[in-house]
């Protein structure tokens, strides 16, 4: 049976890799593993051990403590699940990362101007 704590991890797994623009075969390199594994780690299939989330927190240029965030008090809104599961969304975040700092804060300040205006 799945432990919720181990989907959550493998869902933010998902979610940075899926971020940056890496394949699931590219991570697995990264950290030495085959990219089944990778599948079952984001699925929550197979709990991750700390050494190996150590490595994929290196491949993935995150701090650890990222695969854990919104669990506890934290839980994360309806609205941020969301947002993880919707490909535009996640789609639209790689691309504001891919661009320069600069461009970002004028993006950032547009979307935040135009949603209140909405």
């Amino acid at each position: 049976m799945k432990h919720t704590v181990d989907v959550h991890v493998g869902k933010r797994i998902r979610h940075r890799r899926w971020t940056i623009g890496m394949t699931q075969q590219q991570l697995a390199e990264a950290v030495g593993i085959k990219f089944q594994q990778i599948q079952k780690y984001e699925t929550g299939m197979n709990r991750v051990s700390a050494s190996r989330l150590w490595d994929i927190a290196r491949a993935l240029e995150a701090p650890v403590a990222f695969f854990f965030e919104g669990l506890g008090g934290d839980a994360p809104t309806e609205a941020e699940v969301d947002l993880l599961a919707d490909k535009e969304a996640l789609q639209l975040v790689r691309a504001y990362y891919t661009m320069p700092e600069a461009q970002r804060r004028q993006i950032y300040e547009l979307a935040r101007v135009l949603s209140h205006a909405a």
